[in-house]
C-alpha cells in the first residue's frame, strides 16, 4: 500500500483555513450591546403623573343593604350582578365586606380615582380652625341633666307601652284558643274520646 491513501480521505479538501474579519465582529458586538442597553432602559414613560392627594369620601359606604338576602348567581351574569361587592370604578367583584373595604382604601382603587396614597399636609392654621370647629360642635351638642332625665322617662314610657301591647296580644290568643267550637258528643264518641277528663270515676 502507498502512503498517500492512508493519510488523506478521498474527496475532502481540508487545506482551507477560515480567516475571521475582526472589524466585522467588533461592529456586531457593539450593535448587540446597544440593543441590550435600549431594552434595559424604561420605555418612554415620560414625566411622572402628578396625582391629587387623598381626601375624605363624600359618600357613605354601603355594606349592609344586601345583608341577609338571598341571591341567585349565574355564571353568565354581568359583573355588577354577581355575588359579592361590585366596584364600578375598577370593574371588579370582591367577595366579602372586609376585602371590599381593603379594596376601596387600596392603591389600585385610589389610582383609578386619580389620587395618590399621600395625604395632604395640613398647615398650623388649618389644624387650629379644625379644633375650633370641633369645639363649637361639642358646645352645641352638649346636654344637661334635665335632658338626660327626659330621655330616660321617654324610654321607660316606650318600654311600658311595648309590655302592654305584648300582654294584650297574649290575651287575644287565649280568647281565640278558648273560643274553639265544641265537638259534637256523638262524633267524639265515634272517634274514641269524650273529652279531657280523667278515667277515674269516684
Amino acid at each position: 500500500m502507498s502512503n498517500t491513501t492512508s493519510n488523506s480521505a478521498a474527496g475532502v479538501d481540508n487545506t482551507f483555513r477560515r480567516k475571521f474579519d475582526r472589524e466585522e465582529y467588533l461592529e456586531r458586538a457593539r450593535e448587540r450591546e446597544r440593543q441590550e442597553e435600549e431594552q434595559a432602559k424604561p420605555k418612554g414613560r415620560g414625566p411622572p403623573v402628578q396625582r391629587k392627594p387623598l381626601k375624605h369620601r363624600d359618600y357613605e359606604v354601603d355594606l349592609e343593604s344586601r345583608l341577609g338576602k338571598t341571591q341567585v348567581v349565574t355564571p353568565v351574569a354581568p359583573l355588577s350582578q354577581q355575588a359579592g361587592y361590585y366596584c364600578s370604578v375598577c370593574e371588579c367583584v370582591v367577595k366579602d365586606s372586609a376585602n371590599y373595604l381593603d379594596h376601596i382604601n387600596g392603591k389600585k382603587h385610589q389610582r383609578a380615582l386619580g389620587m395618590s396614597m399621600r395625604a395632604e399636609r395640613s398647615s398650623l392654621k388649618q389644624v387650629q380652625e379644625r379644633f375650633e370647629n370641633l369645639k363649637k360642635r361639642k358646645d352645641l351638642g352638649s346636654f344637661t341633666e334635665q335632658d338626660f332625665d327626659e330621655r330616660i322617662l321617654k324610654q321607660q314610657q316606650e318600654e311600658e307601652e311595648r309590655k302592654r301591647l305584648r300582654r294584650e296580644k297574649k290575651k287575644e290568643k287565649k280568647k281565640e284558643a278558648v273560643e274553639e267550637p265544641e265537638m259534637d258528643p256523638d262524633v267524639a264518641a265515634l272517634m274514641g274520646f269524650g273529652g279531657f277528663r280523667s278515667s277515674n270515676k269516684k
